[in-house]
Order: structure tokens, then sequence, then C-alpha cells
């Protein structure tokens, strides 16, 4: 019991302290190490790029950084305050609301004073050419990759934290860094970065959708238009190649009745309203609604298992 309360204290405890500090500085973050260790296998350790490099390559990475985690955790628990304290600061190390928010906001800025300057921002988010792209297609992009980001940059580490505890959440972020790097359909990856393109598929299958029903409740919230948010969504989610990324970009477009496009690869939603930077501001609302409802629905959920157990008897 004293563990299950521990843990809604380090998963709160961890968002607080990633919305007001956000990421760790590059030198000690654990994705950047995971990253750098990665190259390593690339460079030096797997001669035969298949299915089965792919299958070590992830298994090995899953089992240092969760093994690493599991064991300075457990030292540290004969100290509680110590324990919530480190436990928190790795887990706000596996998900990233304060930068998916204010990269957004950068943009959305950057747009009313040098377009030239928010093509280069949106080139270190998204993987397409930006050099030429208009200001309605930065505007599409921004809100594409904010709301796509919510599942697996917010949602997912956090409900993994909640059923597997911080070694489940560093295990996700594993996987989806990756899908990131080794999982492009390329001539060098594809045999490769077939095993963890798939595991993280699986791995966000539930909390992708959760990230959709969560978007459209969010906007009845905050009186938009939930109705079309919740068809565009049954619509246009499998438009992307990713069987998961379109579930939050398809419930916000509805929801701001607007086209999201990603020229030569899909286009989400109606064109019934203009595509203005101010679609990033409401962008922006409908997000920080969406991760709150998800926080919300995570102490809910604590709340009922604490009742719960004291139904069967447990003291608390």
């Amino acid at each position: 019991m004293e563990l299950q309360i521990n843990l809604i204290s380090i998963i709160i405890i961890a968002v607080i302290i990633d919305v007001i500090f956000g990421e760790f500085p590059a030198k000690i973050h654990p994705v950047v190490w995971m990253g750098k260790l990665i190259d390593i296998y690339n460079g030096n350790l797997i001669k035969y790029r298949n299915k089965i490099s792919g299958i070590i390559l992830t298994l090995d990475l899953v089992i240092i950084f969760t093994l690493a985690t599991y064991v300075l955790t457990s030292l540290l628990a004969f100290n509680n305050l110590i324990y919530l304290i480190v436990s928190a600061l790795i887990l706000t190390t596996t998900f990233a609301i304060k930068v998916l928010i204010t990269s957004a906001q950068d943009i959305r800025t950057e747009l009313d004073h040098d377009i030239g300057v928010a093509r280069k921002s949106m080139s270190y988010l998204v993987s397409r050419d930006t050099s030429n792209l208009s200001k309605e297609d930065l505007i599409s992009a921004t809100i594409e990759t904010l709301t796509e980001n919510i599942t697996d940059s917010v949602i997912a580490p956090i409900f993994y934290a909640f059923i597997f505890g911080v070694p489940g959440a560093v295990a996700y972020r594993v996987i989806n860094t990756l899908d990131a790097m080794v999982g492009y359909k390329n001539p060098e990856n594809i045999k490769i970065g077939w095993f963890p393109a798939n595991v993280d598929d699986i791995l966000n299958y539930i909390p992708a959708r959760l990230t959709g029903i969560l978007v459209v409740i969010a906007a009845f919230i905050l009186r938009m238009n939930w109705k079309n948010a919740y068809k565009i969504m049954r619509r246009d989610a499998r438009k992307p190649d990713s069987p998961n990324s379109g579930y939050s970009m398809a419930a916000a477009a509805g929801a701001l009745e607007i086209s999201l496009e990603k020229i030569g690869y899909y286009k989400i939603g109606d064109d019934l309203t203009n595509l203005t930077p101010d679609k990033i501001s409401e962008a922006l609302l409908l997000t920080k609604t969406t991760i709150l409802l998800f926080i919300i629905l995570i102490a809910l959920l604590f709340g009922l298992f604490i009742v719960l157990l004291m139904q069967l008897g447990y003291k608390i």
C-alpha cells in the first residue's frame, strides 16, 4: 500500500518538476544517454542489420536502463524522502510537458515576426523539409507536432509509470527512443528497426486512443466543437502511416474545425475555418486541458483503488 501511495506522489512531483523546470541538461539526460548508446551499438557492435540484431539491440537497452533505474531506486528506499525525489527526477526525464508546450508557443510567436526563423525552428521538430513551407503549412505542422506528441511525450510514459512504476516509464522511453532513431522504413533501418517500431506501436495502442478520447472531452469542456472532434477522430485517425499518431491529431483538427496536412502523406479534418496563428493558441489550450484531464484521471483511479482496498478491509 505504501508503494502505491509513493507512486502517485512520484508522478505528481515529477509533473510539477517538469512543468516548472523543463528538461535536464543534455549532459545528464538519460534520453541523451540512450541515444548515444544506440549510436555505439549501431556503429561498433551491430555487424548484421537484420531483425535479430534489432531484437538484441532493443532487449539490451531496455534491460540496461530499466535495471539501472530499479537498482538505483531500490538502494535509496532506506529513506522515503530521498526515494521519492530521486524517483520523481528519473520519471520526469521520460516525458516532456514544458518542452512540448513551449516549442509550439515559440513558433506561434515567431510566425508574427519572421517566417524564416519559424521555418528553422520547425525543422528541429519534424522530419519534413521546412525551407519552403507557407505560413499555413507551418501552422498545420505546429499543431500536428503538438497534438501528436501528447501521446508519446506525456500520456504514454505516465500511463506506464502508473501501471509498472518508474522502471516501466523508463522502459517505454527506451522503446520510443529506439523507434525515433532506427524505426524508419529506409534500407539502412527497415530490418533492424522492425522490432522496436512494432513494440512502440503496441505500447502506444491504448495511450493513443485514450488521448484521442481525452482531447474530445477537453474540447467539450472548452466549448469547442467536440462532436466534430469525435467525428473526425473516427474518420481520419488511421490516415497517417502510424496506427497511433492520428488519434490525437484528428480529434484536435475536428475540435479546432481545421484541416491538418502533411503534403503527399495525409490530410486530416475539414477546412471549416482558416489556419491562422490563433489556431496554435487554441491547440495549446486544448493540449494543456487534455494533459490536465489525464492527471485528474490518474488521481481518480488511484482514489478508487484506495476506496476498494478499504472496502476489502485493508488499513490505509
